[in-house]
């Protein structure tokens, strides 16, 4: 039994500037160069691993090849992708164990190559081992695996498989190793890329639910107290009415909340295009809709708004969208205004270019601030406006509108004094900017 492990299993350690025992034939030295091409090319992972598949196989024995890498601090191995010259494939992308019992873990930890000769004899030494019970369904028989390293870490591996015992020579190792070492710092670039796409996509569509989970039962709230302070319900004392508009108040900055993460995910999702139309009635259309959202915000600060509008032409616009932005811009000066102060909202409107301003006294913020205004999440960091309660999610969600009118939108301020938040929108819009 001991001969027969030894023969099923062992592991090669090669230095990376490794001398072939036979020289390379043509095929297999441009098989390395149109390795190197691709790698530098920074095709997608995926692509890549069907080139090597293909490619390989005039080289080095392969009925199947995957990819997996480590992940959990090290103490477990997820495949990440594999492509056969068969089906069913039994062990697919997804498929994860543990490295602790497996012998995987001396590839990671010690960048050794991996072969097995014949999978059924080494099955009988690891009768645990899962991913060996799947391949074998496969009718895989023997198998190579070699680290695939980044700057002297193991971040994952490259599997060769065959379906015939003992298909691989020492000289395949070494091919299959030198492979492994080219494709490493595309598979690691290509691979956090990929992870981070896949967090984003499942951050968003968790952000979505919940927005859409809390948005009626908020509202639904807010209609009860309505009824309540109504005195549907029977007549309220002082106390209970000032309860009940704490409540509204806390309630309606939640439902506002909810608003801004559901246009973040649509947005983010690519669910939001602007239908641009004609306008025929900007004011009626999109600017006192907006303002009458504001009021009420307006009227708890005992705050002016001038309004200066002058449209010429109809606009062409998403309408929907460009009250998004109003609302967004017109609250943002409530919210961080002066009590008691004022609020300039100003309209221009002409056959070339559509323009709006929002102006308020207040705090202001620093120049060195600036930067951190339209970015996801991003809020100004000084001690008036921490005081504030915000998301950083609205202008950035303003920003994505006007991008995507070809416009500009832009901040100034005088700190401690007042600050602007303008925008201009070319007429036609200009859809096609990038």
């Amino acid at each position: 039994m001991p001969d027969q492990r030894q023969a099923a299993l062992r592991y090669i350690d090669l230095p990376p500037d490794v001398v072939f025992a036979e020289p390379l034939t043509a095929t297999e030295k441009s098989v390395l160069d149109q390795v190197n091409q691709k790698v530098a090319a920074a095709e997608s992972l995926k692509d890549l691993v069907r080139f090597l598949f293909s490619a390989t196989r005039s080289v080095c024995p392969c009925d199947r090849m995957g990819i997996a890498f480590v992940e959990e601090d090290r103490r477990r191995i997820r495949s990440y992708f594999n492509i056969a010259d068969y089906t069913p494939v039994a062990l697919d992308g997804g498929y994860a164990e543990n490295l602790q019992h497996s012998s995987l873990r001396e590839v990671i930890e010690r960048g050794s190559t991996r072969i097995i000769s014949r999978l059924d004899a080494y099955l009988q030494e690891h009768p645990d081992s899962a991913s060996t019970k799947l391949i074998l369904r496969e009718g895989v028989r023997s198998n190579m695996t070699s680290p695939l390293s980044v700057e002297g870490r193991n971040v994952g591996v490259l599997f060769r498989s065959a379906r015939s015992a003992d298909a691989f020579t020492d000289h395949d190792v070494a091919m299959h190793q030198r492979i492994a070492e080219r494709l490493g710092q595309a598979v690691d670039k290509a691979y956090r890329i990929e992870q981070l796409q896949a967090a984003n996509h499942a951050y968003l569509e968790m952000l979505s639910f919940v927005s859409h989970e809390l948005k009626s039962p908020v509202a639904s709230m807010l209609t009860d107290v309505s009824l309540l302070q109504g005195g549907y319900l029977g007549e309220l004392n002082a106390k209970q009415a000032e309860k009940l508009r704490r409540m509204t108040t806390k309630g309606e900055y939640l439902l506002g909340l909810v608003g801004e993460y559901l246009d973040l995910a649509r947005m983010e999702g690519g669910q939001v295009r602007a239908d641009i139309a004609a306008v025929a009635d900007f004011s009626v259309q999109v600017v006192e809709p907006s303002v009458e959202i504001v009021q009420p915000q307006l009227e708890a600060k005992s705050m002016t708004l001038d309004r200066e509008i002058v449209i010429d032409a109809p606009v062409l616009c998403d309408q929907g969208l460009l009250r998004i932005v109003m609302v967004n811009l017109l609250g943002n000066a409530v919210k961080y205004g002066r009590p008691e102060g004022r609020v300039e909202l100003r309209v221009k409107a002409g056959p070339e270019q559509l323009e709006v301003a929002v102006w308020n006294e207040g705090p202001g913020f620093p120049a060195s601030q600036r930067s951190r205004l339209f970015r996801r999440f991003s809020r100004l960091d000084t001690p008036e406006l921490r005081k504030r309660k915000g998301t950083g999610v609205g202008l950035y969600t303003c920003w994505n509108i006007i991008e995507m009118h070809g416009g500009r939108i832009t901040a100034s301020s005088q700190e401690g004094e007042w600050a602007e938040f303008a925008f201009t929108i070319p007429q036609p819009p200009a859809t096609d900017r990038g």
